[in-house]
């Protein structure tokens, strides 16, 4: 059982916390345009001056939080799961332009264990700018772009529930990045809402 010092604390930090989250994006690419494209080339940049954390608090002050993977290099591995999400999304452009896509990782910020357990609620916070080239000329096709892919998280039994029936953090904004990549390119659902949870 939580301690009421402990208790108050964490509930106090968590209300300093809530607010309003969005999967967000300027405007959805035309569809005929878009389906004329084909990935030569896709790169995912998280800038040095980026923050990351281990600390296990409910919403540490950082920049890149991620405990979904074994320790290890915390920007590769976000950068990884931003790239396969995009890359999956984008899959079903096979026309006959070559274009390179250049993302640069701003945010990604999901939960610690510390907040996977005990918080009544979450959000995982994941923005990110995106740009496309061609592939022959280097042409930018659109202008940088911020897309916002904040996603509600489970926490408490709901999270437990969700990883054993294979929904883990990681397979859960994966999936959700790849929705917005398509609503995003105009060949899928538009994913766009906002939400009230607890995040950063």
């Amino acid at each position: 059982m939580m301690k009421p010092l402990f208790a108050a604390t964490a509930l106090a930090l968590l209300s300093a916390c809530s607010g309003s989250w969005e999967t967000s994006y300027e405007a959805t690419k035309d569809p005929v345009v878009t389906r004329g494209w084909h990935v030569h080339g896709l790169s995912v940049v998280v800038p040095e001056e980026a923050t990351t954390t281990e600390a296990n608090s409910y919403a540490p002050d950082a920049d890149i939080v991620w405990h979904g993977d074994p320790f290890g290099d915390r920007k590769a591995q976000v950068a990884e799961i931003v790239r396969t999400g995009v890359m999956r999304g984008m899959s079903g452009l096979r026309g006959p332009r070559g274009v390179d896509v250049q993302i640069i990782l701003e945010e990604f910020h999901a939960l610690t264990p510390a907040a996977r357990s005990r918080a009544p609620s979450a959000v995982h916070n994941i923005t990110y700018v995106v740009q496309v080239f061609d592939e022959q000329t280097g042409e930018a096709i659109t202008e940088p772009e911020r897309i916002r892919a904040d996603l509600v998280a489970y926490t408490g039994v709901a999270a437990i529930e969700a990883v054993t029936q294979g929904q883990t953090q990681k397979v859960r904004i994966t999936d959700h990045i790849e929705r917005v990549t398509e609503g995003w390119l105009g060949i899928g659902p538009d994913p766009r809402q906002e939400f009230g949870s607890v995040g950063r």
